[in-house]
């Protein structure tokens, strides 16, 4: 069965454009640098095939600019052992891995972008974790209701998920 997720991506790291890119070129990406447990936890919950909502953050505005889809399952997040890295956790290792990550491949961006105000402007989605005050998980779920209405909404074409 599906299951529906929003990942957070500030647009100057790592915008959907570059997904959309990077999928043409490798058929996806993975999805590094996750280092809140949470968020982590959520991701290792991820399965082939389901839906992301890929959110830009740290911007003005911030909101949800495009789909998703995760294309391969948790595994370690390579980073983590790179002491070059931003990511390095040196608490971590490659028997016992701290950190994981997904790979996303892209398949859709929208006409314009559905703000994190004019998500909040919708009664159905009052309930959806980012439009909390004080959440601030860069991976979240969201129920297929919610998907439902933000797919729905004027910003995305009618063909979404053909």
């Amino acid at each position: 069965m599906t299951q529906y997720w929003l990942f957070k991506s500030e647009p100057d790291v790592y915008s959907i454009d570059q997904l959309k890119e990077d999928t043409k070129k490798y058929g996806g990406t993975y999805w590094e640098g996750v280092r809140n447990y949470q968020a982590r936890n959520f991701m290792r919950q991820c399965k082939t095939g389901d839906l992301v909502l890929y959110y830009h953050s740290n911007c003005k505005p911030p909101g949800i600019v495009g789909i998703a889809k995760v294309v391969k399952e948790a595994y370690p997040d390579p980073v983590q052992f790179d002491e070059k890295n931003t990511y390095y956790d040196p608490k971590s290792s490659p028997d016992n891995p701290r950190w994981s990550v997904v790979d996303l491949a892209f398949v859709k961006k929208f006409k314009q972008k559905i703000s994190l105000d004019e998500l909040r402007s919708v009664p159905q989605l009052a309930d959806m974790k980012v439009v909390r005050k004080g959440n601030r998980l860069s991976i979240t779920p969201v129920t297929k209701k919610e998907f439902e209405v933000i797919t729905s909404m004027p910003h995305v074409s009618a063909a979404v998920l053909s």
